[in-house]
């Protein structure tokens, strides 16, 4: 009898919050299912705007001269990421800031700077808001509605874990596995309708899971951060400072990347974080085989040139590699190909689960209703 209540009301918690979140779960899983392949649909893109690389040697130009050609070509942007190509078809890419924007990532002074890297041509440039990586994860994200929208993603996530939580309670294959896989087609549409919405939630319970569980933490970091960190035990590093004297000039990119190099020698350099304070580092990012692409970070003092600190990714306390994983769970990236392939699918289901979950709704009241006016009939 206890086991029945339990079940009842899972069942009023898992059916009520589906009705009222279901639009926006579809919203969020349709545009995370976009998200998982946006570097190539990103990329696509910008060569059908920029044009195409033209493989004119068998070496790319250095970095720093990349960044020579950015300064100049627009001299009242300050350079703020410089990202080296992926393999001899993709530009160098920089994240430049104009005057008129503040810090903040997605306001419309940030602009992205596309450069061929052999001939050093400036291929063209657009601002970073109008990416389709940056207006899909901006509604993905926050809706467009800045901190609200955090919040009400940030909700949606966790209700969506209760979701996955109380329909894995209330599952029929439990009792009989096979049959908890089994969607009977031939049967009556309500049934092969119930199926559908079965065979559905358990296959992507696990990862709609990981999802909500992941997208919570990101959209409440401030919470999830230090819960994270407290229940783990792992300290917070400070923020690195350049100490140098200020009269010094910036060290160039090209001894930059060498010195991160020579302390971190393992690895693929993808990218520079180039500072515009006094008091901030170099920040040169770099992939070990089978990492992540900023998993490893060597900060360096912009004046000297020496390395102030190293996360390595391999050395990493409990609480940041939680956090270091939140973004392959969240994305589907942890399996290469097939677990992104996968997670397309599963940004589809809560689609899939909305449209099924209705359909039992309203023939629930449907019959509810035929129920109550044959009663009524009946007691007249």
């Amino acid at each position: 009898m206890k086991h029945r209540r339990w079940r009842d009301l899972a069942f009023i918690f898992h059916r009520w919050i589906g009705i009222i979140i279901a639009t926006l779960l579809i919203f969020i899983g349709v545009t995370g299912s976009l998200l998982v392949f946006q570097e190539e649909i990103d990329g696509w893109l910008a060569e059908r705007q920029f044009g195409a690389v033209t493989v004119a040697s068998s070496e790319y130009l250095p970095a720093a001269t990349i960044l020579d050609i950015a300064k100049s070509t627009y001299p009242d942007w300050q350079p703020q990421n410089l990202y080296l190509p992926k393999d001899s078809h993709h530009p160098y890419k920089l994240r430049m800031k104009s005057a008129k924007s503040d810090d903040r990532i997605y306001l419309d002074g940030a602009h992205e700077v596309f450069i061929q890297p052999y001939t050093g041509i400036v291929m063209g440039d657009r601002l970073e808001r109008f990416s389709f990586y940056r207006l899909l994860l901006n509604l993905h994200y926050r809706l467009f509605a800045e901190e609200i929208g955090i919040i009400i993603v940030g909700i949606a996530s966790f209700l969506l874990l209760i979701l996955c939580l109380t329909g894995l309670g209330l599952w029929t294959g439990w009792s009989k596995l096979i049959n908890g896989f089994k969607i009977k087609w031939n049967a009556h549409p309500k049934r092969v309708n119930f199926d559908i919405h079965k065979v559905t939630g358990i296959i992507a319970v696990s990862f709609l899971a990981l999802t909500a569980a992941t997208g919570f933490c990101w959209n409440f970091y401030d919470f999830s951060h230090s819960a994270i960190y407290t229940l783990t035990g792992s300290s917070i590093a400070p923020d690195p400072v350049s100490k140098s004297s200020v009269d010094r000039p910036d060290r160039g990119l090209t001894e930059i990347i060498k010195n991160a190099s020579i302390a971190f020698p393992d690895g693929v350099t993808t990218s520079v974080s180039i500072p515009a304070e006094p008091s901030e580092v170099f920040s040169v990012y770099k992939r070990i085989e089978h990492g992540l692409d900023y998993g490893n970070t060597i900060y360096l003092d912009r004046f000297s040139g020496q390395v102030v600190r190293i996360d390595d990714e391999r050395k990493a306390s409990l609480g940041d590699r939680i956090f270091s994983s939140f973004h392959p769970l969240h994305y589907g990236t942890f399996g290469g190909l097939l677990t992104r392939i996968l997670y397309v699918f599963v940004g589809l289901a809560p689609t899939v689960l909305a449209i099924t979950g209705f359909t039992m709704f309203r023939l629930r009241r449907a019959v509810t209703a035929t129920r109550k006016e044959a009663s009524d009939y009946y007691s007249k």
